[in-house]
């Protein structure tokens, strides 16, 4: 479903099946040059379907229109590959490009840090992770972007920023004039962006929080994000993020101090808003993505130097520095 949302930009709203988030907002920018795209939804023929319908109602030629992903996250990127081969011309920021194309052909250099630190790397195989089947289903060319990179299309001109946290090269698009942002899942109104560990190097919490303090600062009238309602005032939803946040690393705090902990035992014992009776009932997706959001908070107080990464019996734990 296709609809105008403001001043030659669309919403095309793409379902996404079996999935929390339910549908992903892609937009849709008119110009007589080159239109723009934003994000794709899954490769699932589903959301193949709604996203070229959008596209046929729109009007516009694919074989000169650019494709613009937010980030590399396949209810993003999904179809990318897709609409490639159908002549888009595909941008991405650079550290999302390398970790999207890897992706699909080397896993295990996204994965591996993580499975370390959830003490799983026995029994648990890379194909047992369903997302690899609606990835992208082999890499293809882009056009990195990087801040202070500049997208013409029709009457608006789009400021690439960078917004590191949820992804670590995700990017968003502010127009100065309009005052409008797409933010991709930067700033989500109902829900809260999934913040997961990436890499001991990368304090993900940390860069998540600045990015938003950094977009706090925009004079911004529109935030057209990547699921759920568009947001009109974004200081006061970053502020509700921020808070959210701090109640979490409390939460954790709260359970640290019983004694060190993995990941996954972390995790189990966090509130989420999932409708499951127990932790066990989790599917091994879920768990995954609850487990990534539980170690970057983890790693975000080892960064503040609140907690401590230590190693026993040839697990990994976490214990406050001073209980």
């Amino acid at each position: 479903m296709i609809r105008e949302v403001y001043p030659q930009i669309y919403l095309n709203e793409v379902p996404l099946p079996k999935n929390p988030l339910k549908a992903l907002n892609s937009y849709i920018i008119l110009s007589e040059d080159r239109p723009l795209i934003l994000d794709t939804g899954f490769n699932k023929e589903e959301c193949k379907k709604a996203l070229m319908e959008g596209i046929a109602a729109s009007g516009i030629d694919l074989k000169r229109t650019d494709l613009v992903l937010t980030h590399m996250h396949i209810d993003h990127s999904g179809l990318a590959d897709y609409l490639w081969k159908q002549g888009c011309k595909v941008y991405i920021g650079k550290k999302d490009g390398t970790l999207l194309n890897n992706f699909r052909t080397s896993p295990e250099l996204v994965l591996n840090h993580l499975s370390e630190g959830l003490n799983l790397k026995q029994g648990i195989g890379i194909k047992e992770i369903e997302a690899f089947d609606i990835a992208p289903k082999e890499p293809f060319e882009y056009t990195p972007l990087q801040e202070g990179d500049c997208l013409e299309v029709g009457p608006y001109q789009f400021e690439v920023i960078d917004i590191p946290g949820h992804s670590p090269g995700h990017i968003g698009l502010y127009e100065r004039k309009h005052k409008l942002f797409f933010g991709g899942d930067h700033i989500l109104n109902e829900i809260t962006p999934n913040i997961t560990f990436w890499h001991y190097k990368i304090d993900s919490l940390g860069n998540f929080i600045e990015s938003l303090n950094k977009i706090r600062q925009f004079d911004i009238d529109w935030v057209f994000p990547a699921h759920r309602s568009l947001i009109r005032n974004h200081r006061q939803r970053i502020d509700e993020l921020i808070a959210h946040h701090q109640e979490r690393l409390e939460e954790i705090t709260g359970i640290l101090r019983d004694g060190k902990k993995t990941v996954m035992e972390t995790a189990a014992r966090m509130r989420w808003d999932l409708n499951y009776k127990s932790w066990n009932d989790f599917p091994l997706t879920q768990k995954w993505f609850a487990s990534g959001e539980a170690m970057a908070h983890l790693e975000h107080l080892v960064y503040k130097e609140e907690a401590q990464r230590v190693s026993f019996d040839g697990k990994h734990y976490y214990e406050l520095v001073n209980p």
